[in-house]
């Protein structure tokens, strides 16, 4: 499975952006999909993840209710859309999957990784 990520970029404290996963590869429909960030000198941290098929979602909670993860089925593919940006959630961001997870925010719990896209926040 190939994830490829999209919709970084440079914003002001306040903004939005909007972050983009299509995976490939694959003809499972059902998986869980997720979005981690890792900043300079930190460890990889998870962001928010949902189960497709049933749309239960997870969030960091530094991210909830400024953050929204969503999956649309028809164009199998992932989003985060970002508001009230921080400049503390300056990080790469990046999309994960896997067919099951029991802890929907470790990193260790997803096999399948994009190659990240950049948010800076300043």
């Amino acid at each position: 499975v190939q994830l490829v990520e999209s919709g970084g970029g440079s914003v002001q404290p306040g903004g939005s952006l909007t972050l983009s996963c299509v995976p490939s590869g694959t003809a499972d429909r059902r998986y869980w999909m997720a979005w981690f960030r890792q900043a300079p000198g930190k460890e990889r941290e998870g962001v928010a993840a949902i189960d497709t098929g049933d749309g239960s979602t997870y969030y960091l909670n530094s991210v909830e209710g400024r953050f929204t993860i969503s999956h649309d089925n028809a164009k199998n593919t992932l989003y985060l859309q970002m508001d009230s940006l921080e400049p503390a959630d300056t990080a790469m961001y990046y999309c994960a999957a896997a067919r099951w997870v029991h802890f929907p925010l470790r990193s260790d719990s997803y096999n399948y990784w994009g190659q990240g896209t950049q948010v800076t926040v300043s």
